[in-house]
């Protein structure tokens, strides 16, 4: 008899302690932590053990025992995924978990931008220090061959946005993914063009639409810039635009376009040469695509710029003349000359 009261004791005396070790556990796992705001990079392949002891050496976890037998117990040792983590005050040793198993690494970004050069696009991704960067040495030609687009020539073939990324992500996977997008929105707005449009295919109206993109101060223009040059094309007349000449003139251009520039032949001086340019001379958004593709219908074959972003449009070439010398007049030196109809 005794000895049965003893071991009810003895059993009751483990329960109560199994109890109070139970709840000191869950209240350790459970309680918000203080330590301050901090970001770790779970390497891959890193042991449950090492991460442990990385979490501990940071003060994000101060029961390490207690946090891996737990871990192990609901499996989620094992689910631990690599990555940037950023981990908030007041953070619990379970929500830390939870948030290695969910993987929500840190979201980082970068932005493409409109108008941007090949040249540009690259300086943007060298400059961005949480990309791995795998291009900085490689020419362009080389950079297309490593993306699996050999000859083809780079320029206008991103899209530019906004991208998300993660630790670890390269700039070659960005490249990537822009030029993916490009080309399933040019796709898409090619289908739905209007008819009877002077392209030959897709890529020359993409080399409009990175004309338009260059030419355009307000994105409402877009359409009735796209128009002036669609019906240009469509008369054989020169497309006269300067965006196009600079390009041409690269890194010899000094910020001002002179006369003698505009008489200066390379591939893409459209005051020289009749049509379209070989290649777009920058990155374009969709707008300008569906702009270029949808110009608008009217007659002016001309337009000059007004100092406010916007243009001034005009149907024959006195109108233009006139509205040079309204808007141009302190400027008529570095201005282009007047387009004509040859």
């Amino acid at each position: 008899m005794d000895f049965l009261k003893k071991l009810k004791f003895v059993l009751v005396g483990l329960v109560v302690v199994a109890f109070a070790l139970g709840l000191y556990g869950y209240r350790n796992l459970h309680q918000p932590m203080g330590f301050e705001a901090q970001s770790v990079d779970i390497v891959a392949g890193s042991g449950f053990s090492t991460i442990t002891a990385r979490l501990q050496r940071q003060g994000l976890i101060t029961q390490p025992k207690i946090w891996k037998i737990y871990a192990r117990l609901t499996g989620k040792a094992t689910r631990v995924q690599a990555g940037e983590y950023r981990f908030e005050s007041g953070l619990s040793p379970v929500a830390i978990l939870d948030k290695l198993v969910r993987g929500d690494v840190i979201q980082h970004q970068i932005t493409l931008v409109e108008g941007w050069t090949f040249k540009q696009l690259l300086q943007a991704l060298a400059a961005e220090e949480k990309l791995e960067h795998q291009l900085t040495e490689l020419k362009a030609a080389e950079i297309m061959d490593k993306l699996g687009y050999e000859k083809e020539h780079p320029e206008g073939r991103f899209f530019p946005d906004s991208y998300q990324f993660t630790s670890g992500t390269s700039d070659e996977d960005i490249l990537r993914r822009a030029y993916l997008r490009l080309s399933t929105i040019l796709e898409e707005e090619w289908q739905q063009r209007d008819k009877d449009l002077p392209y030959k295919n897709a890529y020359q109206a993409l080399i409009m639409a990175s004309i338009v993109e260059k030419e355009t101060g307000q994105a409402s223009e877009r359409p009735e810039i796209a128009g002036v040059f669609v019906r240009r094309l469509q008369k054989g007349m020169r497309l006269q635009t300067d965006p196009t000449v600079i390009y041409g003139l690269g890194d010899s251009y000094k910020g001002n376009i002179r006369r003698k520039h505009l008489k200066q032949p390379t591939p893409y001086n459209t005051y020289v040469i009749r049509g379209l340019p070989p290649t777009p001379i920058a990155m374009v958004g969709r707008e300008a695509i569906h702009a270029a593709l949808h110009p608008r219908d009217g007659k002016s074959l001309y337009f000059v710029a007004k100092g406010d972003g916007s243009h001034f449009f005009s149907d024959t070439l006195a109108q233009h003349n006139n509205a040079v010398r309204r808007y141009q007049l302190k400027r008529v030196e570095q201005y282009r000359s007047s387009p004509n109809t040859n």
